[in-house]
């Protein structure tokens, strides 16, 4: 399997992922609890208009549309027969922006959780896992897809079936876990082990990291652990746009692209390779963490008291310590995935 990402590396030093899929598709008119892959078919030229925006400010990778391509989260919206479609058309899409760009952007198959519990927690095997992640990474490869980006992800063992899966279809593969429970996944898993969780599989991860999560602050904790661990590795760090916040009934991050840029610039910091925006993170925001990272110079490794001073409290961390779990990225994730 080709190597898209070190490649890339090799040649940019730190590469900027894109930004938030979910809520910019709210932007565009995406009604809750609408799928948004079925807009791969129904309203394509907004899904162009996705990833035209995020490359338009920067983006060295864009993930195609396709987070719930499983056959599981399609059932909700009676389509788990057009898995493969769906996910071939949000490929395709995503490919030809990148092949129009004019320089390298890297296709990523977006692949998230597939909301079932694996056994003995819940009803689903580790086998049939592995099955739905290759019928949804099928599609993405045929559509053009170089990486399967697993994301948002909870449990180990679920990690390992999307893995295991990319690597019988052909693809590489990254992934990142959502550390939104006090410090950790909601099924347990902490920042620092999360290099070994596809230990043993027929192919090593490209990159590993977090995304997703409560803020900024909370991520770039995780990735100081992370790169604490294993410095050498390639750490992904996809942050949310600051902390949500109700205004009346819609959903607001509070994270500007001041803040996001000084996010970029402590992340390159703390040993990210690659950068990019979840939850909250426009073409605004992409365009000024471009903007910081082209300018910024590789400075010391900063503390966590550093990542508190400069972008603001930690809430995960003080939950746990505290001994209450607010597992606000948990919720909101629940509300506007991305």
């Amino acid at each position: 399997m080709t190597n898209p990402i070190d490649a890339l590396i090799a040649e940019k030093g730190v590469l900027l992922a894109d930004g938030a899929t979910g809520t910019s598709l709210f932007a565009m008119g995406l009604e809750a609890g609408e799928a948004p892959e079925l807009w791969n078919e129904s309203a394509p030229e907004k899904i162009v208009a996705l990833h035209q925006g995020f490359v338009d400010a920067g983006a060295d990778i864009i993930l195609t549309n396709s987070f719930g391509g499983t056959r599981h989260r399609l059932k909700l919206h009676h389509a788990q027969d057009r898995v493969h479609e769906l996910n071939r058309r949000a490929a395709e899409i995503a490919r030809s922006v990148a092949d129009k760009a004019g320089r390298k952007v890297i296709v990523a198959g977006s692949v998230g959780p597939t909301g079932e519990l694996l056994q003995p927690l819940g009803a689903m095997t580790y086998d049939e896992a592995v099955d739905a992640f290759v019928e949804q990474i099928e599609g993405l490869k045929e559509g053009g897809a170089e990486v399967a980006w697993i994301e948002t992800m909870s449990a180990p063992d679920e990690i390992r079936a999307a893995a295991e899966a990319a690597i019988r279809v052909g693809l590489p593969y990254t992934y990142t876990g959502s550390f939104d429970t006090a410090g950790r996944t909601m099924m347990g898993l902490a920042p620092k082990d999360i290099h070994g969780v596809a230990d043993g599989l027929g192919a090593a991860p490209l990159g590993v990291g977090a995304n997703c999560g409560v803020g900024a602050s909370d991520i770039l904790a995780s990735l100081l652990d992370m790169s604490a661990v294993k410095p050498e590795a390639t750490i992904i760090v996809k942050g949310n746009c600051g902390i949500p916040e109700f205004r009346g009934t819609e959903i607001h991050y509070s994270g500007t692209p001041e803040l996001m840029a000084d996010y970029v610039r402590l992340a390159v910091d703390g040993g990210a390779r690659i950068v990019g925006g979840c939850c909250g993170t426009s073409f605004q925001h992409l365009a000024a963490m471009r903007k910081a990272l082209d300018e910024h110079a590789q400075a010391a490794r900063p503390s966590v008291e550093d990542v508190v001073a400069r972008i603001g409290p930690l809430r995960n961390k003080q939950a746990a310590e505290s001994g209450a779990v607010e597992g606000e990225g948990r919720r909101e994730r629940r509300r506007a995935r991305g």
